[in-house]
């Protein structure tokens, strides 16, 4: 652990004790979110993804490379045209390819870039607002359209692979959320398909313990914002031979996402995942701490264990 991160979590727990020993109306509410944020600052920048990042650009496509499309709202980022009716035009699901681009002048002068892509007998037009030099300089993508190349990437190095899953967040193959579902088991990846236009990545599995068969989005290596990349969702390695002192019962609790009185803060996190917040309140018996969670589940805890769930 680095110096600075250190520093950051004594000065939370710094302001926890300020608030706590001034009496229960001034006690300090944090929440968890706070703490990971600003770990996620600290880290950022040096966390690297397992997986090997798709870089591309404009420059290097090629004519009939693929993008998905995954919503209708696709067909408000083209331009209007005399030989189609945009609002008629099905694109959900359908692939559209790259046919080139070209450029516009706008009033101050600037070229900016039209990208072509065929539809069946139409050829779209997606008028990017942006100069070649803008779009090299950043991470460039369409609203709603998918690289193929960038799925066929991530699926060459993850399909037919035995993982670990760490979220309980599963969907069967209908898309319905999935309760009851377990964390840290091993699961042989069967396909990587394109997402949606949130999580651009549809991670298909099956639980080699039962044989489940479920999915979870997923978003592509080397993205920007934290959370629901690989190494948030998976593990090459059995998370289990890193807490070797947890004993069978309470790892079987922590696996079916469950938690029992007399587990440890760092057990129940592993069950639960972090809490929405934490408030800390000092009495004569020790320190009493509550974890709140969404839906109305809360964690009670005495010196560390938990003494009362809901």
């Amino acid at each position: 652990m680095s110096k600075l991160l250190k520093t950051l979590l004594l000065a939370c727990v710094a302001l926890l004790l300020e608030g706590c020993f001034t009496g229960v109306e001034s006690t300090k509410k944090i929440t968890e979110k706070d703490v990971q944020r600003a770990i996620q600052q600290i880290d950022k920048g040096s966390r690297e993804s397992s997986l090997s990042i798709f870089v591309d650009s404009i420059l290097s496509w090629h004519e009939g490379k693929g993008f998905w499309c995954v919503d209708n709202q696709a067909r408000l980022i083209f331009n209007p045209s005399t030989n189609y009716d945009l609002d008629t035009l099905d694109l959900q699901g359908k692939m559209l390819t790259y046919s080139g681009y070209g450029t516009h002048k706008q009033l101050d002068n600037s070229e900016v870039v039209d990208i072509y892509l065929n539809y069946g007998p139409h050829r779209l037009v997606y008028p990017t607002g942006k100069t070649m030099t803008e779009i090299n300089r950043h991470s460039f993508s369409m609203p709603f359209l998918i690289d193929d190349d960038m799925v066929q990437n991530v699926a060459n190095q993850l399909e037919s692979k035995t993982v670990y899953i760490k979220t309980a967040i599963w969907y069967d193959i209908e898309g319905c959320y999935q309760i009851g579902n377990r964390r840290f088991i091993p699961v042989v990846i069967t396909a990587v398909k394109p997402g949606d236009k949130v999580y651009p990545l549809k991670v298909e599995f099956c639980a080699t313990d039962n044989g489940d068969k479920a999915f979870v989005w997923m978003k592509p290596p080397g993205s920007e914002s934290v959370g629901r990349d690989f190494d948030s969702l998976f593990s090459w390695t059995d998370v289990r031979k890193q807490y070797p002192d947890i004993s069978p019962v309470i790892w079987s609790n922590i696996v079916n996402c469950r938690v029992a009185e007399g587990m440890t803060k760092a057990e129940c996190r592993l069950a639960m995942g972090n809490p929405s917040n934490i408030m800390q309140l000092p009495d004569q018996s020790g320190l009493r701490e509550y974890w709140y969670y969404e839906g109305g589940r809360y964690l009670f805890f005495v010196d560390g264990l938990l003494k009362e769930f809901r």
